[in-house]
């Protein structure tokens, strides 16, 4: 539920910004804190989690209300967007990796589909508002989901009781997403001559 106040206040500031109206807002935050469970589920064939329960669209409409009411203090500055989205992206990425090892998949599975939990909701609120989706930028995004994942599978095959993961994963993906941030870390950008690139011909 933390994740999901989390992620829904991320998307519902970005609607406000580009000036959606109360629905607009309420279905950009709804598919950012829902997106990427919802494919992890679909994925792993499990039961979709926010169609077993009303809770998530509820939780959405009062991030909505917290936006309305306290819009000032939310909706203003980048600082506020990256806070709320580097706590969805973290706790998102914990329970997308849980969850899989219920279902009994591998660990590498459970890391992958942590990073699917925790990005493709933000990636589907970016085509929503009509912007470049932060997961394929070159700033790092999926690389800390990834290394958040590594760190819950190092702390898991020490024997460690199952919060000492949870806290090393979700403490490993805000630190890389503030570190990165704050240094202007990021992976190198594919480049090609354009020179190289065949013409465009008309057929």
């Amino acid at each position: 539920m933390l994740g999901t106040v989390a992620f829904a206040i991320s998307g519902i500031r970005l609607a406000a910004a580009k000036r959606f109206d109360w629905f607009g807002a309420y279905v950009v935050g709804l598919v950012t804190a829902i997106g990427g469970g919802t494919l992890r589920d679909v994925l792993l064939n499990a039961p979709v989690f926010w169609m077993q329960t009303w809770s998530y669209l509820g939780v959405t409409g009062i991030s909505l209300l917290a936006v309305i009411i306290f819009r000032r203090a939310l909706v203003g500055g980048m600082r506020t967007l990256f806070i709320f989205d580097a706590i969805g992206l973290a706790l998102f990425v914990v329970v997308g990796i849980e969850k899989t090892l219920i279902y009994g998949y591998p660990v590498w599975v459970a890391i992958v589909m942590g990073i699917i939990t925790g990005s493709f909701g933000g990636v589907i609120r970016d085509i929503l508002i009509n912007e470049e989706p932060l997961f394929f930028h070159k700033e790092i995004y999926a690389t800390a989901c990834l290394a958040g994942g590594i760190v819950y599978w190092l702390l898991m095959y020490t024997g460690q009781l199952t919060v000492v993961p949870q806290i090393g994963c979700a403490t490993t993906v805000i630190g890389l997403r503030c570190l990165a941030a704050r240094y202007h870390w990021s992976l190198p950008i594919l480049k090609v001559d354009p020179a190289a690139l065949p013409e465009n011909t008309d057929s």
